[in-house]
């Protein structure tokens, strides 16, 4: 595997500010915000993308979404609402190769599609 910077966020190795961390997860703004509030949630354990999701994987997915939810709380979006977003691929806006669930709130967001 080439250098990937969540595993090197998620390692210490490339310091960032965090705004969640446990054992299997950390969260971060993402740095290109799309909203008043755009942060990810995104895992320790390096899976490239949602196309590498198994049935392994389904406890992982409940506990980003309930990190979400706790970090959008914390950011004051859970009462007006949020989206919650995986790119997959390059024409799904993937750019760094480890799976992140963006979450954007603090404004109202469009219907995609």
């Amino acid at each position: 595997m080439t250098e990937c910077l969540f595993c090197n966020m998620a390692s210490g190795k490339t310091p960032v500010e965090k705004l969640h961390e446990d054992e299997q997860v950390f969260a971060i703004r993402d740095i290109h915000p799309r909203a008043p509030v755009h942060f990810m949630v995104i895992p320790k354990e390096h899976i490239p993308s949602a196309l590498d999701i198994g049935q392994e994987h389904g406890s992982l997915l409940a506990h980003m979404i309930q990190v979400a939810n706790q970090v959008a709380e914390g950011e004051g979006i859970a009462d007006t609402g949020y989206r919650l977003a995986l790119n997959v691929g390059k024409y799904g806006g993937l750019l760094i190769y480890h799976l992140h669930l963006h979450v954007l709130g603090g404004r109202h967001l469009a219907a995609e599609g």
